[in-house]
């Protein structure tokens, strides 16, 4: 044992909180901002090989594929939780069973919506906005991305728990492999062999599969204190729970966001057409460049919140969230600066025509405007989801998704058409961001008067 708790990641209790965070957070934002630019050179590829209509053909078919995501991020956030929580309370086989737990519980769900959705799958990118123009392109994409399903599902939820394992830096490398070979699978797909989009999917699953191999073969080294071994995969009740329910926060979380681009596609393509949904496509791959850094400020908070958390230090707790808020804003206005004075130049990168480029900047201009202020109302949910207050995110994210954004879906683009849907993102934003701010305080009231 006590080989064992010198491997435990005390150091999250003791050392500087500006000093730890960037320790922890940038090398999750190192691989996530990679994972964004691959997204891009994804779209550009596929803009060069295959055409506008390949855009959005792609962005019709990412809200699916991301709810896909949400269920392995299910999975992989909670077991990284479970297992942050259990290592500040030095209950280390709890932490090797959770381990054993997420693998096998990655691959049930993973298996499960795949065969749910593949009957169903055209129904489901009519749904999402597809086009007859468009469908072709967003099937055969999607089609790949099912068959992968599970090896999507266990790497996302490996590199998770690796983080709260100890080993940001290892996560990291396993995500710059998978990007590495994404980047140079996907020109041969496309260009060399002609896969069109298909090349572009199954440059990614092959790229995951490769990263997954490097994480199990991480987690069979007998000497750290989580590893692979016997007993430790066959489903145990409490964990599952504890999983699942701290999981259940970015779960509805993404499938609220899928939701909500499915309503947005939709609106898109009655206002602009599939030229709109294009566009909003490449905005949101920009965009989410700052929000991936935002997230992996999230990730580098999460193990030191969840570690002090459960070893009852309070103060330094308060120290991260503040902290980590004020860099998540800087990262945020900084996201707004660029959208504002140079759009042009980043849509031409991806080698737009004429008519998708002005209705991708005039909607780039509109959806950054209120992005100062995502960054804190980010950090908030996520808060509350590393300290196990999973109703607090999970309430967090409906009103910010569904009570806010989807009735202004409803009024706004009646009023002022295509802007009208482009301007109900700026707007749902400014409202959560003071709803976030709110619960946060009403949580610092009761833990500071108990």
């Amino acid at each position: 044992m006590d080989n064992n708790v010198q491997r435990v990641p005390t150091h999250l209790g003791t050392e500087r909180i500006s000093r730890l965070l960037w320790q922890y957070a940038a090398p999750a934002i190192t691989a996530m901002v990679a994972t964004s630019v691959y997204n891009i050179v994804d779209s550009i590829f596929v803009g060069r090989g295959v055409g506008d209509i390949g855009i959005s053909g792609m962005a019709v078919s990412s809200p699916f594929m991301n709810l896909s995501a949400a269920f392995g991020a299910m999975v992989g956030v909670g077991a990284s939780t479970v297992i942050s929580v259990r290592l500040g309370q030095k209950r280390y086989e709890t932490a090797q069973q959770t381990l054993g737990n997420t693998i096998t519980l990655n691959l049930i769900i993973g298996l499960l919506f795949t065969i749910v959705c593949w009957p169903f799958l055209d129904a489901i990118l009519r749904i999402f906005g597809a086009s007859d123009a468009t469908l072709p392109y967003a099937r055969d994409y999607m089609r790949v991305i099912l068959l992968g399903n599970i090896i999507s599902h266990s790497y996302f939820g490996l590199n998770a728990v690796l983080r709260s394992a100890g080993h940001p830096r290892a996560a990291m490398n396993c995500t710059f492999l998978a990007i590495l070979l994404n980047t140079v699978l996907d020109p041969l797909f496309i260009f060399v062999f002609h896969w069109g989009v298909a090349g572009a999917a199954w440059a990614t699953i092959l790229s995951q599969a490769v990263g997954l191999a490097v994480q199990l073969c991480l987690f069979s080294r007998r000497d750290e204190l989580l590893h692979l071994r016997r007993g430790i995969y066959r489903l145990r009740p409490d964990i599952v729970r504890q999983t699942l329910v701290i999981g259940l926060s970015p779960l509805l979380m993404n499938s609220c966001a899928c939701l909500v681009v499915l309503i947005i596609n939709n609106r898109l393509r009655d206002y602009g057409g599939d030229m709109a949904i294009g566009a909003y496509g490449i905005v949101n791959r920009v965009v989410f460049i700052f929000v991936m850094i935002i997230m992996g400020l999230n990730q580098g908070m999460q193990p030191i919140v969840g570690y002090n958390w459960g070893a009852r230090q309070n103060d330094r707790v308060w120290r991260t969230l503040r902290y980590t808020i004020a860099m998540a804003t800087l990262v945020s206005a900084t996201c707004t600066l660029v959208g504002e004075f140079m759009p042009e130049r980043v849509i031409h990168a991806f080698g737009t025509g004429p008519e998708l480029t002005a209705i991708a900047v005039r909607g780039y201009r509109i959806i950054v405007a209120a992005m100062p202020l995502v960054g804190a109302q980010m950090v908030i949910g996520h808060f509350f989801q590393s300290i196990g207050h999973a109703g607090k995110s999970i309430f967090q994210s409906l009103t910010r998704q569904l009570l806010f954004l989807i009735p202004l879906l409803i009024v706004l683009p009646r009023l002022w058409g295509l802007d009208g849907v482009w301007t109900t993102m700026p707007v749902s934003d400014t409202i959560s961001f003071f709803t976030s701010v709110a619960m946060l305080w009403w949580l610092v009231r009761k833990v500071k008067a108990s």
